[in-house]
């Protein structure tokens, strides 16, 4: 027979199992799945490919799903890891890059672009734009690296380029066009700017472009399919290019700034402004990391003060977009009213989007990141950053989050 139990040991066990009987439940997690079918009605209607959609916080992902196809010709499943020409969303990655040079202390943000580049010393500015003649006269002070990544510098696109030419020679050919307008007097996207702003971290680091990201960002945060090229062995999971026809189908196109190149051409520069392949998972790497103070995975990519330098309003009133100051590399959202894509966000959001649909962007506020990746030329969806997919998607994430 059984001993009875102390009365103190039984007391105890009921108070214990009151408490456990009392305890609130665990909170249910995100249901997204009204994300696919969203994303799934463009596809039917032959709006898109295929897209892929991602929700992160600075420590996890709570959402990652893809919906269509990668390629309409082969009609493969497109696969939450494929990879994206992510166009512009290239440019935050070479702010970041020259950000860790001034962290090392071997670059200034207000230094002058000719310290480096020699040929960039002494430019000329475009006064006038008659029928028969333009009128230079010499820059009223030499553009800085800030000037390059916030858009500031005056200078436009290459007026000639080669496929298979080097960083170090397009940024040579850049140095022969005059500036559109003074450094720092206007707001004007350059694209160039940004290829020009790699040309110096190569320059000054020692190392190829492409493997100073490698060695400095991409190994670090773990972006293990993020390259200026897609290999070989990666082919099928690249998702193709598309426009739309006169017919409004979409049929597959190039990316111009390859240059008539493939994907896979090795010979193609890693240009900055826009060069990049990656997939959602690895973009949404580098921005937690932002989130983070500049910190993944225990590695310290960025000062904690240079993460707050990069995102603030660098571009005082100069008009750039809608409610959308620059900060260094990276498109703020200062008034999310002026765009119907940005009413999800806090002020001080900060991101950028592609030419081609992609979308990448964290609200420090509620610590969320919202990444969707698709390839239609912006002739096709008109401003991308606005597309319809990009504000169903945010719609469909944020009821699933109770936001």
């Amino acid at each position: 027979m059984p001993l009875p139990l102390p009365r103190t040991f039984t007391l105890s066990f009921l108070a214990l199992t009151l408490a456990v009987s009392a305890a609130p439940a665990a909170p249910a997690a995100p249901d997204f799945s009204g994300i696919a079918p969203k994303m799934q009605s463009f596809v039917d209607q032959g709006t898109v490919a295929g897209v892929v959609t991602l929700v992160a916080t600075k420590d996890k992902i709570l959402h990652l799903g893809a919906v269509g196809q990668s390629s309409l010709a082969t009609g493969r499943k497109l696969q939450p890891d494929d990879l994206f020409w992510i166009a512009s969303m290239s440019k935050p990655m070479t702010a970041v890059a020259v950000a860790i040079l001034v962290d090392d202390g071997k670059l200034n943000f207000d230094d002058p672009v000719g310290k480096y580049l020699p040929e960039f010393n002494n430019l000329w500015l475009q006064t006038g734009n008659g029928r028969d003649q333009r009128v230079l006269v010499p820059s009223p002070r030499p553009i800085t690296l800030r000037d390059l990544i916030t858009h500031t510098s005056g200078l436009g696109e290459y007026a000639v380029t080669g496929p298979h030419w080097t960083l170090q020679e397009m940024a040579h050919v850049l140095s022969r066009e005059p500036l559109r307008f003074a450094p720092g007097t206007r707001w004007a996207y350059s694209t160039a700017g940004l290829d020009l702003a790699g040309a110096v971290v190569e320059k000054v680091s020692g190392l190829p472009y492409d493997q100073f990201l490698q060695k400095r960002l991409f190994d670090p945060l773990g972006m293990k399919d993020t390259s200026f090229w897609i290999s070989p062995e990666n082919k099928d999971r690249y998702a193709e290019t598309y426009r739309r026809g006169g017919d409004g189908k979409i049929t597959p196109t190039v990316i111009s700034y390859m240059y008539g190149t493939l994907p896979t051409d090795h010979g193609r520069p890693p240009l900055g402004g826009a060069g990049l392949f990656s997939t959602a998972s690895d973009v949404a790497k580098f921005y937690q990391m932002m989130l983070n103070n500049g910190t993944m995975n225990g590695k310290q990519i960025l000062k904690p003060e240079t993460i707050a330098e990069m995102l603030r309003k660098q571009t005082a009133d100069l008009n750039a977009r809608p409610g959308m100051p620059w900060g260094l590399g990276f498109c703020i959202i200062e008034d999310p009213t002026k765009m119907e894509a940005n009413y999800i966000f806090s002020a001080q959001s900060f991101g950028h989007g592609g030419a081609f649909g992609t979308s990448s962007w964290a609200d420090p506020k509620s610590g969320l990141i919202y990444i969707m990746m698709l390839e239609l030329d912006k002739q096709a969806q008109g401003n991308p950053d606005n597309s319809p997919m990009r504000i169903e998607f945010q719609k469909a994430a944020v009821a699933a989050l109770g936001l």
